[in-house]
């Protein structure tokens, strides 16, 4: 055992990545806050999204047998039309030979254009009870309302019955209509008809309190006296004859041109029209039907008629014209205004947003189902030919190997690492190259070297370099043509070391990558990386392996020829994964890169969620440096263009691009409990589980792994995944940025040994 100590001069200088950590450290705040931001846009444009997509439905009463012993006999006796004036509840009829036509619902872009030019068509004026929610998602149509001399009232935000709701909640359902109404139109109005509503005599003690809130407000709650029930599609010739008030009498007429299928509504308005306008009736808007009373007051025309019980006939045309506003709509100005076309354009956004993420979402499963599918295919095609009895590679190697370990303050695991190097079958030198550790790791290797007998165990100490420069080091002074690297917290079987260079019986190839195993997996975090280890790294490089396009040798366990990892210039400190990095290159090389699946390695795995966050980032990080250093794959022939047209693309696609969106699925799965369907989101989330299981289930099968752990599965989906994605989106915002990160040390513990059973 020889010990080779550099001499004590003045401090090295600062690495180029570690200078340029100095500055990424300083931005590290503002992306992180920035990529809060979007995910708080994101999330905010889902809920609005939700919020305005709630279901409109028919005009069925939502109770029955409700008191109405608290409303006045002359409210419950009286017209449709109930308004509120110096604290007094009144109510209007709509005179004889009149109606006033009202749609609720709307708008609706199917239905509501069509109704609109009906009404153009006949010059016939209607009032609109519009859905603040569909307002703001089409805009443009209440626009055409009001510039076509129609009338608008509320009808709600949400269409939810007020009569249960708080004094806050019935507030933000008008406030926010009436925002949309002015982002839509630029007016407000002071007509409302609740939902679930129909005529004066169905008020009962609990709506009852609603409307007069809304009328000290000065609100004017609309009912109907003659209803179509168009919603419940009885046909265009039913429709027609239950909208016919009896006699000459006025009436207060409902539709619908939103909530389900009008195409019925559609072809039974014009004839409705035609036929109430061939019995001399006249249209009007329920601001036609107050004005006339109005007028018919002033002139002295009811002075003997009970108030309430209508009288006056209206004259002259139909329509108010487009050059005034209606008598109920307010011309909206200052924050109203502009909040309200804040509320339009954000709508618009979401409306844009969600539809678009709609479409990435189909992408992006069928991109995670296809990748289910290629793994499980082409596992099952290499496990197969790997196990056939006449594959080998070449004649059995069994010359000696150097086997480096690079250690950085690793005084906990370095004593478990070469103590299960001494179990080695397969002849070996061992070059640990200590990387200036503070800890007394050089010190404790030697010791641990000597109580163990191994003569064969160099300890080479060098200034802090980092990891690619020890690796190199160890590199230039090993003594054998076949070099195996493994991390200092990571422990190899007997059998490993043997089984990783059988490859390199064949001369094509120029490294090996082994099978890495988390040892810590007995702690819920440890699990969680146990089962990804074993179905995505695993089954990935079989599926690389036999595609010939292996990104990564795992730094925990890998094997190169001496001279191709010389030939393409050692690792690389050009990236933060100087394995993937120099993976890359050997392929670019013409060398052949394998997954040997039988070469196990034991290592630890973060034991907390920040320390898991930090290799992670790094991971990830470095993984799209890797792919931007060797974009120029992507044009080259031969085997450096294969890489670049085949391992590239996969490993984007899958490690990069589908991880990255892959939380739409959950945004989605959320969002359709919450606004859709709950049990169908439900029962959807359950068979992709169910198909990560089964994946899932058949790698650890390969691996002959133990199945209990797959019980922490629905928990890590949960749970770990979103974490990944986080750190995943994090590491692709400082890469778009411009950010750098530098190489981080994990805490270990020492715990993972020689597993239990291997000897």
């Amino acid at each position: 055992m020889t010990t080779t100590t550099p001499s004590r001069g003045r401090r090295r200088a600062p690495t180029r990545i570690e200078r340029a950590a100095g500055k990424a450290a300083a931005l590290q705040k503002p992306r992180v806050i920035l990529a809060l931001l979007l995910l708080l846009g994101l999330t905010s444009v889902m809920l609005l999204d939700g919020y305005l997509r709630a279901e409109v439905g028919g005009d069925e009463r939502v109770r029955d047998g409700a008191s109405s012993s608290k409303v006045p006999d002359k409210i419950l006796n009286g017209g449709p039309i109930i308004s509120f004036r110096g604290g007094q509840a009144t109510t209007t009829s709509v005179p004889a030979k009149t109606i006033a036509l009202t749609f609720d619902d709307g708008p609706n872009p199917t239905y509501t254009p069509q109704v609109l030019k009906i009404l153009e068509k006949y010059d016939v004026p209607a009032t609109f009870f519009v859905v603040g929610s569909m307002v703001s998602r089409y805009p443009g149509i209440v626009k055409d309302m009001v510039d076509q001399g129609d009338e608008v009232g509320i009808h709600t935000f949400t269409h939810v019955d007020l009569s249960y709701q708080s004094d806050a909640r019935i507030r933000r359902e008008m406030t926010q209509t009436q925002l949309a109404l002015a982002g839509a139109a630029g007016i407000t109005t002071t007509l409302f008809r609740a939902p679930y509503s129909s005529e004066t005599d169905a008020i009962d003690n609990y709506s009852w309190p609603v409307y007069k809130q809304l009328g000290e407000e000065g609100y004017t709650s609309v009912f109907v006296d003659t209803d179509s029930d168009d919603w419940k599609k009885p046909g265009a010739s039913k429709i027609v004859k239950w909208a016919t008030p009896s006699g000459t009498s006025g009436a207060s007429v409902l539709m619908h041109d939103a909530g389900g299928d009008r195409e019925q509504t559609i072809k039974a308005l014009p004839e409705y029209i035609e036929k109430m306008q061939a019995k001399g009736y006249t249209f009007t808007t329920i601001s036609g039907v107050i004005e006339a009373q109005n007028t018919a007051a002033r002139a002295g025309q009811q002075a003997n008629a009970p108030v309430g019980t209508g009288g006056g006939q209206l004259q002259g045309g139909n329509r108010n014209g487009t050059d005034r506003l209606q008598a109920a709509h307010r011309e909206a100005t200052g924050a109203t205004l502009y909040e309200g076309k804040a509320l339009v354009v954000a709508v618009a956004a979401a409306e844009y947003t969600v539809p678009t993420l709609s479409v990435g979402l189909v992408i992006v499963g069928v991109a995670v189902m296809g990748r289910f599918g290629m793994m499980l295919i082409l596992a099952r095609r290499h496990y197969r030919l790997r196990n056939r009895r006449r594959f080998s590679w070449g004649p059995t190697v069994t010359r000696p190997v150097t086997v480096i370990v690079p250690a950085y303050n690793e005084k906990e695991c370095i004593a478990n690492t070469l103590e299960s190097l001494a179990k080695s079958t397969h002849p070996i030198e061992v070059i640990v190259v200590d990387d200036g550790s503070s800890d007394g790791t050089s010190e404790i290797a030697r010791e641990a070297a000597r109580s163990l007998g191994m003569t064969n165990v160099r300890v080479i100490r060098q200034e802090n370099a980092g990891k690619p420069a020890a690796l190199n080091n160890g590199v230039r002074s090993a003594s054998h043509d076949i070099v195996v690297m493994m991390d200092g917290d990571t422990v190899f079987e007997p059998d490993t070391v043997r089984q990783l260079v059988q490859p390199f019986a064949n001369p094509e190839v120029g490294a090996v990558a082994g099978n890495a195993k988390v040892g810590n997996r007995d702690t819920v975090i440890g699990a969680w990386q146990h089962i990804e280890y074993v179905m995505g790294f695993n089954l990935d490089r079989r599926m690389y392996d036999l595609l010939r396009c292996m990104p990564t040798i795992p730094g925990a366990i890998g094997a190169f020829r001496r001279e191709a990892v010389l030939q393409v210039g050692g690792m690389s400190e050009d990236t933060l994964a100087e394995d993937t990095d120099i993976t890359i290159a050997m392929h670019r090389a013409g060398w052949r890169v394998v997954y040997q699946e039988h070469a196990r390695a034991w290592t630890e795995a973060p034991g907390s969620l920040k320390q898991l966050w930090s290799q992670r980032y790094r991971w990830s990080y470095g993984t799209m440096q890797a792919l931007w250093k060797h974009r120029k794959s992507l044009t080259d022939k031969g085997p450096s263009g294969r890489f670049g047209r085949v391992g590239m693309p996969l490993v984007v696609i899958f490690q990069i691009v589908t991880p990255v969106f892959a939380p739409l699925i959950d945004v989605f799965t959320a969002y359709s409990m919450i606004f859709v369907d709950f049990r169908a989101a439900l029962y959807a989330w359950l068979a992709v589980l169910g198909v990560q299981l089964v994946c899932a289930a058949y790698a650890f099968k390969l691996d002959k792994e133990k199945y209990r752990y797959l019980l922490m599965m629905p928990l890590q989906q949960l749970a770990y995944r979103q974490m990944m994605y986080l750190v995943l989106i994090h590491s692709c915002i400082i890469a778009l940025t411009g950010g750098r990160l530098r190489w981080q040390k994990l805490k270990r513990t020492g715990e993972v040994g020689t597993p239990a059973g291997v000897s």
